[in-house]
């Protein structure tokens, strides 16, 4: 019997590192797999034409491509988590003493304003720094994903033939999210943020979520089951990953390095699948978006999902 195959992406990384590799094989389908490069490029081809069967994909941009009726649901494997404390850099001779004193300032946004890295780093200004999100202009290098969407209007484009590098070096930005300079006047706003992202994690519990996977609609009303049994898959490979970690078989370097630390501080699997095991995280970001500007406030997480998935966890 010849299995049905789905076009899909996500870019091989150490939770799907077996199901890339074909050690760990879904059930009643098969993936086919395509490499998209940069990954970001698959997340607007996805957004803007349904282009993929099933697809990694940003979560704000999942958020904000579901309130404007993408004909695509997501299952709660959440491939990607990241911290963002030392996503902000800071001019150094900006006058910034503090994340407070950016209000009044223009603060660049790498790409556009719904990028997940954006929202989580102005939750942070705004929930732990006590930053009043409405009095920074918010710069941004390019468009958003979902075409539709119409951000605040503090929000603004970056001047035509302008470099966002070259203007937080130059002071014409005070501060800039998302982007890499390397300057000696260019510094992390928040000192040692990579243990502040941790003490973040200890307090709230929370490993924010970068990207989750999607499924179009019309697979998914054609083919009951296919959503728990990609769920499935993905969680197998996560697995492999996590139980080696635990035996110490993989080199402690980039996110593995970031997941033990997050396994030992939480005692868990630190990449859990599945709605309860990260409700909090989840209800935490949508809350977020709906003070930026991003959502309405009518959003629901049950209705973010795949029914058939909200009991999975994985």
């Amino acid at each position: 019997m010849t299995l049905p195959k789905y076009k899909s992406v996500t870019r091989t990384q150490v939770a799907n590192q077996a199901l890339k590799d074909g050690l760990v094989k879904p059930v009643g389908f098969e993936f086919d797999w395509v490499e998209v490069d940069p990954l970001i490029a698959a997340f607007r081809r996805m957004v803007r034409g349904n282009e993929f069967d099933i697809c990694e994909l940003a979560i704000t941009t999942y958020l904000c491509a579901k309130a404007y009726g993408k004909k695509f649901t997501a299952i709660p494997v959440f491939i990607v988590r990241q911290f963002h404390h030392g996503a902000i850099l800071v001019n150094k001779n900006a006058g910034i003493r503090s994340p407070k004193d950016l209000e009044g300032k223009r603060v660049g946004v790498n790409r556009g304003y719904t990028v997940t890295t954006g929202v989580w780093a102005r939750g942070i200004l705004q929930d732990q720094y006590g930053v009043d999100l409405s009095k920074v202009t918010w710069v941004l290098s390019g468009d958003e994903h979902v075409a539709e969407y119409k951000a605040p209007a503090n929000v603004t484009p970056i001047e035509a033939g302008k470099k966002m590098e070259d203007m937080l070096v130059s002071g014409e930005l005070a501060a800039a999210i998302g982007v890499s300079v390397d300057h000696p006047d260019i510094a992390p706003l928040i000192p040692d943020a990579e243990e502040t992202g941790f003490a973040a994690l200890k307090a709230t519990g929370h490993y924010p979520i970068n990207h989750l996977v999607v499924i179009r609609d019309e697979l998914l009303e054609a083919h009951p089951g296919l959503a728990t049994e990609a769920f499935n898959a993905f969680a197998r490979s996560k697995q492999i990953y996590v139980d080696k970690l635990k035996a110490g078989e993989i080199e402690l370097k980039g996110d593995a390095k970031m997941h033990k630390r997050v396994m030992e501080i939480t005692g868990g699997d630190p990449m859990p699948y599945g709605i309860e095991p990260n409700r909090g995280v989840v209800e935490n970001l949508i809350g977020h978006a709906k003070k930026q500007g991003i959502l309405s406030g009518s959003e629901r997480i049950e209705d973010l999902f795949v029914k058939e998935t909200l009991g999975l966890v994985g």
